[in-house]
């Protein structure tokens, strides 16, 4: 999934050079657009490696994703995409075990294009947290890649860690 989300990126970074890097019209302004709405989940099923004493098992989640996008074109053509996202409300029940989890954490993602290239960094911190101990799951993970004119990766990473607590 790591290396697709990569290659999407880079990807959506040469479509986005050849159609951001002409600029606005001469005399404009940045063009700047906002986006906040909130996802209900009914039924998001999670895999818990750390529940059900460390057997893991499926936890079903229903609530709310906060999601809050904006975009900003200054009047020399470079866009910037920046999406923010958060569980609010997103509890979750042990399918074998019947515990309960809460999901907390940050998503966000940023998105550069300009004449000289363009860069994309994901970063996502999430947590289950369970109850008692030792059931807690936590994902972390940071993808960044750096494009430059020509369509050319220069710079990429990508940093995916998950842990029980």
């Amino acid at each position: 999934m790591n290396v697709r989300r990569a290659v999407g990126l880079a990807s959506l970074f040469v479509f986005g050079l050849t159609g951001v890097s002409m600029g606005n019209p001469p005399g404009t302004h940045a063009i700047v657009s906002k986006s906040n709405s909130v996802i209900h989940f009914d039924a998001l099923n999670e895999f818990v490696p750390c529940a059900n004493n460390g057997a893991g098992e499926d936890v079903v989640f229903e609530g709310d994703i906060h999601v809050l996008i904006t975009s900003t074109v200054d009047s020399g053509g470079a866009a910037r995409f920046r999406v923010h996202s958060q569980p609010q409300g997103l509890a979750g029940v042990g399918q074998y075990t019947g515990d309960k989890y809460q999901a907390s954490g940050v998503t966000q993602e940023t998105e550069v294009f300009g004449q000289s290239g363009a860069e994309a960094t994901f970063v996502n911190n999430f947590h289950l947290i369970g109850q008692g101990p030792g059931n807690n799951f936590t994902v972390h993970q940071l993808t960044h890649v750096t494009v430059n004119a020509s369509g050319e990766i220069t710079a990429s990473t990508d940093h995916f860690t998950t842990s029980c607590k």
